[in-house]
């Protein structure tokens, strides 16, 4: 997985960029066919935000946050792409396979 991470406005420190590559390799415990991540850190007035593509099998996601501290908007914004992931999973899966099999013995 591919992932690139910039600042607009604001310095990316090893100690930003590492926390934010550990909070984003969560999702590919998840969901083993993500592409690539795009992460942008930038600061906005007081808002700190963050923002990520994320370029998986079948799909672009996309989810902001913004918090008054950048370690905070990294944090909601690895829940907010966890649960999307994790979404995205469960539609790939066929949920109806077992339906399927079990009408078709009942006639």
């Amino acid at each position: 997985m591919q992932m690139n991470i910039s600042g607009h406005h604001v310095e990316l420190t090893p100690a930003i960029r590492a926390y934010v590559t550990e909070k984003l390799q969560r999702l590919s415990k998840h969901f083993d066919h993500l592409i690539a991540i795009d992460c942008i850190l930038k600061v906005e007035k007081l808002e700190h935000v963050a923002e990520a593509t994320v370029k998986a099998a079948g799909r672009t996601l996309f989810a902001d946050a913004s918090a008054p501290d950048m370690y905070a908007a990294i944090d909601l914004l690895s829940d907010k792409l966890d649960r999307q992931v994790r979404k995205h999973k469960n539609r790939l899966r066929d949920n109806h396979h077992g339906r399927q099999e079990n009408a078709a013995s009942n006639f």
